[in-house]
């Protein structure tokens, strides 16, 4: 595996109104025993400081009343976003909305050029697609909807088959669960496996090494889609 350097330092982990929980927090934690092993700042970006909850939109509310949902206090706005070295975008039922695509995609753009790495876990892919920086690259998406996110990056090689794929700086991850894959994935190619297999011990994870991995595209009948074709299964 490559050992990359310089190595990333400064961290930014994107949020926003109806993230998926997973997505945030089982990256999260596998930076938080990261940086009790190595230098990692960490700054959690959204639009305001106010606490960003997990709590579906207002139109999508649980059938059932459901009082169940979580959330975190920001360290920066959109709009004073350190320099970072990598930048986290997660997934969820919020990332369908407007103002969260526009806000997001902008402060991708501005971003990428100085950026290491970019990982995007579950349907967060769609804001990279949309933000452009998965043209000509090799992805990855939540399988469930995979039908939705695709069609967003019709210049993008969409794998079916794929608990993460990693494409020159950008990393993408399947849904949800899977953005612990990636991000474990992506701490053995900078710092190497021992490192990797150190984090993955203390979260007593069963880490799925193979990116190809993917019990779920079967689940859904998925298959590639290259430039916006659907290829034959």
């Amino acid at each position: 595996m490559v050992s990359v350097e310089p190595k990333p330092v400064n961290v930014g982990f994107v949020l926003f109104p109806g993230f998926q929980a997973l997505d945030a927090f089982g990256p999260l934690d596998a930076l938080n025993i990261l940086s009790t092993k190595t230098k990692i700042n960490l700054s959690i970006l959204a639009a305001t400081l106010d606490p960003v909850s997990t709590r579906l939109p207002a139109d999508q509310q649980n059938p059932f009343g459901s009082n169940c949902a979580q959330s975190v206090v920001p360290t920066h706005t959109f709009a004073n976003a350190p320099d970072l070295d990598v930048l986290f975008i997660p997934g969820g039922v919020g990332r369908r909305e407007p103002d969260t695509v526009d806000q997001v995609s902008k402060l991708l753009v501005g971003l990428y050029p100085s950026l290491q790495s970019v990982i995007t876990i579950c349907t967060g892919a769609a804001i990279a697609a949309i933000a452009g920086i998965l043209d000509g690259k090799k992805a990855t998406t939540n399988k469930k909807s995979w039908s939705l996110v695709t069609p967003l990056g019709p210049k993008t090689h969409w794998v079916a088959n794929a608990r993460w794929v990693h494409d020159g700086k950008v990393w993408t991850g399947a849904g949800v669960s899977a953005g612990i894959d990636v991000t474990l994935a992506w701490i053995e190619e900078v710092w190497g496996e021992d490192m990797a297999t150190d984090v993955t011990t203390v979260m007593e994870y069963n880490r799925a090494k193979d990116p190809s991995q993917d019990p779920f595209a079967p689940v859904y009948s998925i298959t590639d889609v290259i430039n916006g074709e659907v290829q034959p299964s």
